[in-house]
């Protein structure tokens, strides 16, 4: 991504002390260029390039990438644009991101200024990743955003002057921006405006490849829409009473529902019918599953931030050839492949959507049905960026939602498996540090496969085991048992005698009750 240093000075809407305005501005400058700089290094969600086995960026074990192929020919030609000049006339636009200024609040009640830049690199990646050219940033100090324009009235003037300098004609905010603070900002940088949630959103719309994951960003979308709809003049009439209504009387009466309710009422519709076919659509999904829960067959969800390398090490352990992409929700759509431990015990793997500081509750509740492949598995594998400027805190979005989920649900938290990716390029000093914080954590490297061995024998140790444990002979002529035991189940002990082979092992129920004829001793 093309990218030019711009700063803009930062001034504080609250009373502080210490240093001069003029030094809190410079701080802040430096900061919006740590930002812009940073993008496409691991302080940013996009983690460093590194060198790779092929041309393309990527090792063997990622397949041939056709996907890749056709997603980049269908990259956004810089200087194109079909945008309006004028803003205000437009109802809803649909997002077109090109050349952008990002703009962000610090709250320093609630969060650092670390945490505040990371959260502006994170942005800064996203509008990337959905399209756009990334020229400007600024970082605001205030106790609460604006309620009228997000940022201080000062320096919502200031960002103004730095969109026209840049020729921007998008202001990307770090936020969720309500209608009306959406409408001010935009009166006054002359430019469209749109928020967080918009560009993620823009991002799925793009990624989506399923007809299932089609349906879920639409719903998102629409949900987002829904409280953001708005119109102009006359075109918006109401009915109208008569002399009451100044006196115009006959002929003066409007549509009795507005323009806007209709379009309300048409979104709603369109929702409902959306959250029905989504729902038909789970259906195979749950079939599936219940399959797998009647065979023994265990499963382990891939679970984690966006980014963090959950396609590559599925990629790694199963060679599912799935899309890989150095950008953020590069892969929406769910795979689940089969899996094996080293004993040879079948298990399946599962990779799902990725997670981001303040996921829209939008997506949250459109893939839902998708989240809830985590909830129903035995095993969940957290991977985890160690590359990142801030492994902690993507640990800690994952397991908010997750928690939500469970308790929405009603049902018991899965165990975790936490597995810190990307080892070949993060700091020894923050893998120590996760390993040690971590008590279930192991470090791999999806690239260069460091480490995967210990994973495989980490998921082996906490997958369910079998809750009959039983002693049997199975005959010669019955192979096909002794080869269920051995894959569905735990062999304990094992020996070949005269009259069969004598198995000491743990089953499921379903083959213990075929086993039982061949039963030595009642030991459960």
């Amino acid at each position: 991504m093309n990218q030019r240093h711009v700063s803009a000075t930062e001034q504080s809407t609250e009373p502080t002390t210490g240093p001069t305005h003029d030094g809190r501005d410079q701080e802040f400058d430096r900061a919006i260029a740590r930002i812009l700089r940073g993008h496409g290094d691991s302080q940013t969600g996009v983690a460093q390039e590194v060198p790779e086995d092929s041309a393309d960026g990527h090792t063997a074990w990622d397949g041939d990438q056709l996907d890749l192929a056709d997603r980049r020919a269908l990259r956004r030609a810089a200087g194109l644009s079909t945008e309006l000049a004028d803003v205000t006339e437009v109802e809803y636009r649909q997002l077109r991101l090109e050349r952008v200024v990002l703009a962000g609040v610090w709250s320093s009640a609630d969060s650092n200024r670390a945490e505040a830049e990371v959260s502006l690199q994170e942005l800064s990646a996203l509008a990337a990743t959905a399209g756009s050219d990334v020229l400007a940033g600024v970082l605001q100090r205030r106790s609460t955003p604006d309620v009228s324009t997000y940022l201080g009235s000062g320096k919502a003037e200031a960002l103004a002057e730095l969109v026209a300098a840049e020729g921007a004609d998008t202001v990307v905010c770090d936020g969720e921006l309500s209608a009306s603070q959406r409408r001010g900002l935009e009166d006054i940088v002359k430019v469209k405006v749109v928020d967080r949630t918009a560009v993620i959103l823009d991002i799925f719309a793009q990624h989506a490849k399923s007809r299932e994951g089609k349906a879920q960003v639409e719903l998102a979308q629409l949900e987002y829409l829904l409280p953001r709809l708005r119109g102009w003049g006359e075109s918006m009439s109401r009915q109208a009473g008569g002399r009451v209504a100044g006196g115009a009387g006959i002929g003066s009466r409007g549509p009795g529902e507005t323009k806007i309710e209709l379009d309300r009422r048409r979104i709603r519709g369109r929702m409902a019918k959306l959250r029905r076919e989504i729902k038909g659509m789970g259906t195979a999904r749950v079939e599936k599953r219940s399959l797998r829960h009647a065979r023994a067959v265990p499963s382990v969800s891939i679970a984690g931030y966006t980014n963090a390398g959950k396609s590559s090490l599925l990629n790694r352990l199963t060679g599912a050839g799935v899309l890989v992409e150095n950008a953020l929700f590069a892969t929406l759509d769910p795979t689940v492949r089969r899996a094996q431990t080293p004993e040879g015990r079948p298990y399946t793997l599962a990779d799902t959507v990725g997670f981001v500081r303040s996921l829209p509750h939008q997506l949250v509740e459109a893939f839902r049905s998708t989240l809830e492949e985590v909830a129903e598995s035995d095993l969940v594998l957290h991977v985890v960026d160690g590359s990142h400027a801030d492994p902690e805190g993507q640990l800690a979005a994952v397991r908010g939602v997750l928690a939500d989920l469970y308790v929405e649900r009603g049902t018991p938290a899965v165990p975790e498996l936490v597995a810190v990716n990307k080892a070949d390029a993060a700091d020894p000093e923050v893998l120590d540090r996760l390993l040690r914080k971590e008590q279930n954590a192991v470090a791999v490297s999806a690239r260069t496969g460091a480490g995967i061995e210990e994973l495989l024998a980490r998921i082996a140790e906490q997958l369910p085991v079998p809750d009959v444990e039983l002693e049997v002979c199975v005959p010669y002529d019955r192979g096909d048992l002794v080869h269920r035991v051995h894959t569905t189940g735990q062999v304990l002990d094992e020996e070949h005698t005269a009259d069969g082979t004598r198995l000491l092992a743990r089953v499921k129920p379903r083959l213990a009750a075929e086993l039982d004829r061949y039963r030595l001793s009642r030991t459960a």
